[in-house]
């Protein structure tokens, strides 16, 4: 009898790609839908719900029922929106009406942590936008991890994290941190690791592969609460 999990299988076929791209494409950590063929056992909904926000082409309905056809009779992903909300918790963050949220310059301000501490330095200006959830600054996005998700040149709004108790695993977010004596700053999703005080960064862009970084390493966290892209410079 065909299950999820077999359809799910028929998808990655379909995009000629591994299960293990695909898990990293949905942000999920290395093994999680490849354990769940070979074990037969259920996977998370949220998973479910993250293909589909993916790869919009393919009916939510054959993929949960096995009913109808594989793909949608005339599949339309949405246009990307100019403001993208990226974190959406199970109870929902309370927004203020409006707010100015401070644009920094993370470059001048030599970490992440000297940032967080000094908020009246390194700005660039001002982001004011009604009905969006508390943030406590923004910065520009630089690299390509996250691609297509984010680009280098996008802006991303994030809620600091001052206990690394407060990570909500699966989320994406903005981390500061030291290896071999050198700072990284990246945008992630972080996942658990296999390894006993560890964390896995996974990035969006499949050509990215996920590390293990220490706890102890990290500086300074924010969540990413939503990015705004310039869909042209005219």
């Amino acid at each position: 009898m065909e299950t999820i999990l077999h359809r799910i299988q028929q998808i990655a076929i379909n995009e000629g790609i591994k299960i293990t791209a695909f898990e990293k494409i949905i942000g999920a950590s290395k093994g999680v839908l490849s354990r769940a063929i070979n074990n037969g056992t259920d996977i998370q909904a949220k998973w479910l719900q993250a293909i589909v926000e993916n790869y919009p082409q393919y009916s939510e309905a054959w993929l949960i029922t096995g009913k109808g056809s594989m793909l949608k009779e005339n599949p339309q992903k949405d246009p990307e929106p100019d403001i993208q909300i990226l974190h959406h918790p199970k109870v929902p963050d309370k927004k203020v009406e409006q707010q100015a949220i401070k644009l920094y310059d993370v470059a001048a301000a030599a970490n992440l942590r000297t940032l967080f501490d000094n908020k009246d330095q390194n700005i660039l200006g001002e982001i004011t936008i009604p009905d969006i959830p508390k943030c406590d600054g923004a910065v520009y996005v630089n690299g390509d991890s996250m691609y297509p998700l984010l680009k280098s040149g996008d802006i991303i709004a994030y809620k600091e994290i001052h206990t690394f108790s407060s990570v909500v695993y699966g989320e994406m977010y903005l981390i500061s941190f030291d290896l071999a004596g050198d700072e990284y700053l990246c945008v992630k999703y972080v996942n658990k690791s296999e390894e006993e005080g560890y964390i896995k960064l996974v990035s969006y862009n499949p050509h990215h592969q996920p590390m293990d970084i220490p706890v102890s390493s990290i500086n300074a966290m924010g969540l990413i609460k939503f990015s705004i892209r310039k869909n042209t410079m005219i």
